[in-house]
This record gives C-alpha cells, structure tokens and sequence, in this order.
C-alpha cells in the first residue's frame, strides 16, 4: 500500500477499518478482559517480543522479490491462549502501534492492521471458546491434551483470516486475481508463518507456565531463522542484482516485465519498457579510467532510481545499458514524456571525483499491449526504438512497425498471403505423435508452412499473426483443415487408426462458422469426427472462460477431439480447466526437454500427468528428444510422446514410409526418417 490510499482499494480499506473497529469495541465490551491479568510478567513479556517480533521481521525471498515476515501474531496467539482475545488485542495493537510509528508508516496503514487483526482475534476467540475453556478463569496458562483440537482451530483460524484480509488488498493494488493470489498467499503463508503462529504460540504458553525465564530460550531458534534467512536473502540478492549499483540485474528485470505482463492482461492496465543506453560511455571509461566510468553508472542508477515511483523498475544490464519498466503508465504518449524526463535528468553535469561529466543517452520505448504481449517482443522492440534514436543523433523513441528490419518482408507476405491461401502455397508438415508404451504413431500434428517463391519456407510464427492482422486468419485455418483431413483420408487406406491435430488461433477458434464448416469438412472426405484433434493454447481459453465454455461444448458436439496445447507455459491450471470439456492436455517441450537431467521438470511434468489422468485426461508430452526422456515419460504413465525423438516435421510423401515401418509397431526414429 502507498502512502495515500489507492481509489481503488479505498472501499475495501474502509470497511476493514470500519469493521476492525466493531470488533474491537465488542471485544474489549462485550468479553471478560483480566485487566490484572494484562500487567502480568508473562503478558508484558509476550507484549516485548509482539514489538520487537513486528519492528525486527524475518527476510524472506518469494517470486524474485525481498518480503518480510512477521513474529508478532506469534506472541499475539500466546497472548490469546494466556489471557484471552481481548487482551491479546490490546498487547497486538500496542505492539504494533509502536513498530509501525518508528517504521513511519502512515496513518491508513496502521488504521488497517488495526483492523485486520481485530477481525482477526474476534473470530479466531469465538473459535476458541466454542471449543476449549480457554483461558482459564486463574490466569495459569497450561492447557490439557484435551484443548488441543482447539487451540490448533483458533491459531489456525487467526492465521486464515489475517492472511485473506491482507492478501485482497495487495491482489487489489497489484491488479491480480483475488481469488488466484489468495490460494497462493496461503500456500506460502502455510509453510512460514503459519507453522509459527499454530506450532510456536501454544508451546510459548506451556513454556511460561512452566518456568517464564524459559521462554528467552525460544529465541535461539528464531534467531538461527533470522539469520540463515538474511544469509538465503543476501545469496538471492546477489544472484538477481548489479555488484556495481545495486539494482536489477537482466533476470529480474525480465521477471518483473513478466509480472506487469499478467497483471496487464488482467486488468487492461498499459506498461512501458524503456532501454537506455549512455552515449559515448566507452569515451569517458577509455579516457578516465574503469574507475570514474563505475562511479559514472553508479550515479547514473541513484539518479534514475530517484526519478521514478516506488513501484517501477530501472535496472542495469550490463554495460552502460540500462532497463525502466513502468508497470502501469496511462499511455505510449505518457511513456515517452517520462523517458524525456530521464533523459533531461541525465543531461544535468555529473560530479564523480571533483570531475564534471557531462553525458547523454537514447532511450528507447515499447509499450503492452500495443507493440507486443510477451516479454521477449516488448524488450527487442524497445531495442530496436532505442537504436532508432541513436542513429538519429540521441532522445528518445516510441517503438514504430516501420522501425522493424523485417518490416519490408512483413508488407510482402501480407500483400501475397491471400493469393498463396488460394494457389496451394500453404503446404503441410506433419509430425508424428508415439503412444509411450508401445511405440505406435497414433497421430500426427498438420504444421503449416508457406513455400514462397522467393523466401523460401516461411514458419507460420511469421505469417499467422499476418493472417489475424489482414482478416485471413479464416481462410488459412479453412486451408489447412483441409488439407489435413484429405492427407487423413489417404492414410486411412492403411491406418484408419491415424488421427490428426490442427491448431487452432484465438480468432479462429472463436468464429462461430468453425462449427458449421467442420462437420461439412468431415463429410466431404469421409472422416470420422474423433479423428479430428484442435488445439488451443491455454492463454487462449483463460481470456474469456465463459465463452471459451460456450465455443467448447459447440465444438464437442460434434464430436472431435478437444486439446489444451503448451500446458504450463500461461497462467492457468488443471484446477481452472477441469470444467471445461477438453481430452488431452500438451504438456509444454520446456518442462520435458530436460526432464531426465532437472528434478524440478521431472516433478512438474509427473505432478501434471497424476492430475490429469485423475480429470479423465490423455497427455501428450512434447519435446521428447531422448531415450531417457522417452523411458522417464513411460514410467511416469505419460500416454504420447511428440518430439525430434519420435520424428521431425516431415512432408506428408516423406513420413509415409516411417507410418509403414511403424504399423506394426516398431517405434519410429529421427535416424531412421533423416
């Protein structure tokens, strides 16, 4: 949270404010609250580690980011146990009020975790009294084995609510799903602070009631925490950050673009990446000294750092090349007045050892979702423009189509794409597709290329999005569907088994003709419509689940095979998919290519086959490159195998020998096809 509430999160900040406040007024009148019992040795001390618990949080490492994780709930939920909720609220509160004004938090934020732990403390306090006879009307704090079952549901509860409540907001402020963030904030939250707080606070109890001074022997542990988990966040800290300025390194960087990405897509909110690069640098290091160059970047970074928000990025890639991520921005025009900003910033004198620098730069600007959606397109864009302004004697420059090399290219394949869809241009490769325990092609996947008279082959990364961009997307799935059900119906004189995949794009597979002209494609060469396989990439179905559950089922009746294509690689899972009607899931080739050598991409893939399969599912592992990975797959119970192992993408007339040599059931390979 900013330091002025967000708009958007205004509301929802309010009401827990509003609520906190209900709840505590019922809680400090409406419960027994041993005032007594408030200035006891044991509360005062748990009162002394809920400050210091709060002022002095563990580090922690999640997602490339640093976070922090507080003890202070720790003490709060022994408080509970000893004395009861209302107590252990004034302790929390009073606790927190201290940390918070020494940190300089501003008022909002503390109003909020006043209120979230109030809310908090009054329901995990009903919890407890609805379960136990705690506390205990003389103050000692020890409980029977009996009490148990209800001091895990109280520490549990307290820790459910307290991490929804604080988990919405940042969703909120981050533009994320609430839903998907929270199951993921308390996963991690399970595993940290959520073993503290249920298995640390009652032990806390025990021991103070058996002897107080004991309890200072409780510290050793969360010290040897505190450290080793400053050590992990220094390690961490390296790894993803500049030795020389202290910033983002590459890595990072592109995960933060990756973050922005997502949250963009979500919210429909615009992010800029800039690249900036110092001109005539190299001068100043050759000149000076490596030396002055590094005090150089050094003040370079503090300057750009202080000329952005707190929630942008600017890192150092190497060199004297810099990156600025502005994850929200209200458009292109508004990037390109922040990157004249820097740059006149830039152009102020520099002083590094009682030396006056003057330097410029050429900045380079890339805006989501105009000039591309994934992150390698955004950053090549962005280096492209900056180039641009380079050549043209420094500034800054929005990305422009017209700037692309290939852009020449580009305007001829779109000016000839329509004339090759009718000509028979477009042809197809087919890669097969090996059931894992027997070895037997079951399928293949048409591949589309364009075989252009002067280009050459042209891979359909190229002419596709051409296709969306012209209005001849339709046409072109028109072409190669087909194409791959009269290639189907040849085979079938031999293979009647063989089934065939098409990909399918999104705007293709949201046209409601799709499902008038399959059946009449089907009819006409005498396919079965089982044998017909789509492909969708899960990105494509996540955008708009309800209609892609509409286009599904359409789909579904007619009684072809439904695939998701590239699992893993967006933002969605089996849990989001299992309600939609689809039969096989691809698990992406970046999980399987290394399987065999990368415990965590055997894990992944097994984790997602073992679901799948529970869902009633088929899974295709592409990728498949090796014998290893081929045995790996098999053992795991993986169904089909696609990849260089089994085949490369061939021309119908040449993969026609390796379906003969395979019939039988041989498994087919590279050397025996190549």
């Amino acid at each position: 949270m900013s330091d002025a509430p967000d708009r958007r999160i205004f509301p929802y900040v309010s009401a827990v404010i509003a609520l906190g406040g209900v709840s505590a007024a019922w809680l400090l009148l409406k419960t027994p609250v041993p005032y007594g019992e408030f200035v006891s040795p044991v509360i005062l001390i748990f009162t002394l580690c809920s400050i210091v618990g709060e002022a002095v949080p563990l580090k922690v490492f999640r997602g490339n980011m640093e976070g922090e994780l507080s003890t202070s709930t720790t003490f709060a939920v022994a408080t509970m146990l000893w004395a009861g909720p209302a107590v252990a609220f004034l302790a929390l509160a009073g606790a927190n009020i201290v940390a918070d004004v020494l940190r300089g938090k501003p008022l909002h934020r503390i109003a909020f975790n006043m209120g979230q732990y109030a809310i908090s403390l009054l329901v995990s306090g009903a919890a407890l009294s609805l379960t136990t006879s705690l506390p205990h009307e003389h103050g000692v704090g020890s409980f029977m084995p009996a009490d148990l079952p209800g001091v895990l549901l109280a520490g549990v509860t307290f820790w459910f609510v307290n991490v929804a409540l604080v988990a919405t907001v940042i969703a909120m402020v981050q533009g994320l799903g609430i839903l998907r963030y929270l199951v993921h904030e308390w996963l991690f939250q399970a595993s940290t602070a959520g073993l503290l707080l249920c298995g640390l606070g009652p032990v806390l109890v025990v021991v103070a009631d058996f002897s107080l001074p004991a309890v200072i022997l409780l510290f050793l542990p969360l010290y040897a925490i505190h450290r080793g988990s400053r050590h992990a966040i220094a390690k961490e800290h390296q790894a993803l950050h500049d030795a020389l300025t202290g910033l983002p390194n590459r890595l990072l960087f592109r995960d933060r673009v990756d973050q922005a990405i997502i949250a963009g897509q979500r919210t429909g909110e615009i992010a800029a990446v800039m690249l900036m690069d110092l001109d005539h640098f190299k001068e100043i290091n050759d000149t000076l000294g490596h030396h002055h160059g590094d005090r150089l970047l050094e003040e370079v970074a503090q300057r750009l750092r202080l000329a952005l928000r707190e929630s942008d990025t600017v890192a150092r890639l190497g060199g004297d090349e810099f990156g600025v991520l502005l994850p929200r921005v209200d458009g292109p025009e508004a990037a390109t007045e922040v990157a004249n900003d820097l740059l006149g910033r830039l152009r102020e004198p520099f002083v590094v050892d009682d030396l006056t620098l003057e330097v410029d730069a050429s900045i380079g600007v890339a805006c989501f979702p105009d000039h591309g959606t994934h992150t390698e397109t955004l950053i090549q864009r962005a280096d492209i423009a900056m180039y641009t302004a380079k050549s043209s004697s420094g500034g800054s420059m929005l990305f422009e189509a017209a700037q692309d090399r290939h852009s020449p290219r580009r305007l001829a394949l779109a000016g000839e794409l329509r004339s090759a869809i009718h000509d028979g241009q477009i042809v197809l490769y087919f890669q097969p597709k090996a059931d894992l325990q027997t070895g037997r092609v079951v399928g293949v996947e048409a591949l589309a290329r364009w075989d252009h008279p002067r280009f050459g082959v042209v891979n359909p990364a190229e002419f596709v999005p051409i296709a969306e961009q012209t209005g001849l997307i339709g046409p072109l799935t028109s072409c190669v569907l087909d194409k791959a059900l009269a290639q189907l119906r040849v085979w079938s004189e031999s293979r009647d088994d063989l089934t065939v995949a098409v990909n399918l794009s999104a705007r293709s597979f949201l046209d409601t003709q799709l499902a008038v002209e399959i059946p009449a494609l089907l009819e006409r060469h005498g396919v079965a419509p089982a044998r017909l396989e789509l492909e969708l990439t899960e990105s494509m179905l996540m955008q708009d689940p309800q209609r892609a559950e509409v286009t599904l089922e359409r789909l579904k009746n007619i009684g072809v095979t439904l695939a998701v294509d590239d699992f893993g690689t967006g933002y969605s899972s089996l849990a989001n998919l299992r309600r939609l009607p689809v039969d096989v899931i691809k698990i992406d080739k970046s999980f399987v290519i290394d399987m065999a050598t990368s415990p965590s991409d055997a894990a992944i893939v097994s984790a997602t086959v073992g679901l799948a399969h529970s869902l009633g599912l088929r899974v295709v592992a592409e990728g498949v490159e090796s014998d290893e990975v081929w045995r790996r797959l098999a053992e795991l119970g993986c169904d089909i195998a696609q990849g260089f192992h089994v085949s490369r993408p061939l021309p119908a007339d040449d993969l026609a020998p390796l379906l003969e040599r395979n019939s039988l059931g041989a498994r087919a390979r590279l050397s025996a096809v190549s």
